[in-house]
């Protein structure tokens, strides 16, 4: 009875709830967002089901000033950072070529094969991230929770590839990835059922090992299993549970992208304008460094940096190729609109770069075991 006692102290004195910032900070920026997507696409899922696409508002709120826009926060903590760009400038420089060589490659083979790659790099991105959040999470955490991190990667998977199954086994959908037809439309029924029995057990697995771990040792880490909790909610009522553009978007976009930015914001770095070590690319520019310094100390100049950007994207998506928002984009309906196959394959695939680019460097910028590393986190 001491000895354990004892241990139930050592534990509980050293197993502080690993927050990234705060409880508040966390919950509402990082951990929240996932679940009152959820909670909301469900109370009103009979209206969401009424808009066969996606209301302007929305796209707007949605896709334009988050999805779009959390792209460009990688930049803050790449090539607007100059420590991380003087310690990897190889990286930073091939990874955007590569992207775009491979891209053009494929959309000149065929264009919906470039859309198809790129929307399952997109889909492992999404994925990846929600796994990252959870070796964040888990960072701290000792030896006896360090013995089952492997099924707490195994849920995160099995509670987005099941969805992911389930999609592509009930196609087609009132949503898409990126365009109609982008998902291989050929997966028999059988492999759903399969991820439906492996997700179950795998999920009575992990309930299981917290409820173990939490009566021997006292100690629950509640941003990991919220986090946990509102990827595999998020995932199943906007892919499984609903069959709504509306209701897909928001519980994807918003639970991706809004965490993403906030992450970026607790981990900007400042930098000194007078930097001796400062890359060439900052050479002689004190204004991009001041420049820099001021979108990561303010946060409304942070969230505008990434919208006029999205914006100019999106003006040049639209004006270019799908003239569907011009209203929105005034400044761009005079351009013309492409559609020679030899342009759109160099155009398509530089329109899409920062994207491909994000998707790629995202599995280099966050680090949780290499503390050598610029983007240890």
């Amino acid at each position: 009875m001491t000895k354990s006692l004892t241990s139930f102290q050592s534990y509980s004195s050293v197993l502080a709830q690993p927050w990234l910032a705060s409880a508040p900070w966390d919950g509402i920026f990082i951990l929240s967002p996932a679940l009152i997507t959820s909670f909301v696409a469900l109370a009103f899922r009979s209206q969401l089901a009424e808009n066969s696409s996606i209301p302007v508002w929305a796209w707007v709120v949605l896709v334009l000033l988050v999805d779009v826009a959390h792209v460009y926060a990688t930049l803050f903590r790449t090539y607007l950072d100059p420590e991380a760009f003087q310690k990897n400038r190889t990286l930073l420089l091939t990874v955007p070529i590569s992207c775009l060589i491979v891209s053009c490659l494929l959309y000149s083979v065929n264009w919906m094969l470039f859309w198809t790659a790129l929307a399952y790099l997109a889909v492992f991105h999404f994925i990846r991230q929600q796994y990252g959040f959870v070796a964040l999470y888990s960072r701290q955490d000792p030896a006896v929770f360090q013995r089952f991190v492997w099924l707490d990667g195994l849920t995160i998977y099995m509670a987005t590839i099941y969805p992911l199954l389930f999609w592509h086994t009930h196609l087609p959908r009132n949503f898409n990835w990126f365009i109609e037809g982008d998902f291989v439309n050929s997966m028999p029924l059988i492999v759903a059922h399969i991820g439906l029995i492996l997700y179950m057990v795998t999920a009575s697995l992990y309930i299981a090992k917290e409820l173990i771990l939490l009566k021997t040792t006292g100690f629950f880490n509640i941003p990991r299993n919220v986090l946990t909790l509102g990827t595999a909610l998020s995932w199943w009522v906007g892919i499984v549970a609903l069959n709504s553009d509306l209701a897909f978007t928001m519980t994807n976009v918003v639970s991706h992208g809004v965490p993403y930015m906030a992450l970026i914001w607790l981990y900007r770095r400042r930098f000194d304008s007078d930097d001796k070590s400062l890359t060439p690319i900052f050479d002689g520019k004190a204004w991009l460094i001041r420049a820099r310094n001021i979108a990561v100390t303010y946060a409304p100049v942070f969230v505008l940096s990434m919208t006029l950007l999205a914006y100019l994207e999106e003006g040049l998506w639209d004006g270019f190729i799908w003239r569907e928002h011009l209203h929105l984009f005034a400044p761009f309906s005079h351009l013309p609109v492409i559609s020679d196959p030899t342009l759109l394959a160099i155009l398509v695939p530089l329109l899409s770069l920062p994207q491909s680019t994000h998707y790629v460097l995202d599995g280099f910028i966050w680090r949780v075991k290499d503390r050598q590393s610029v983007w240890s986190a």
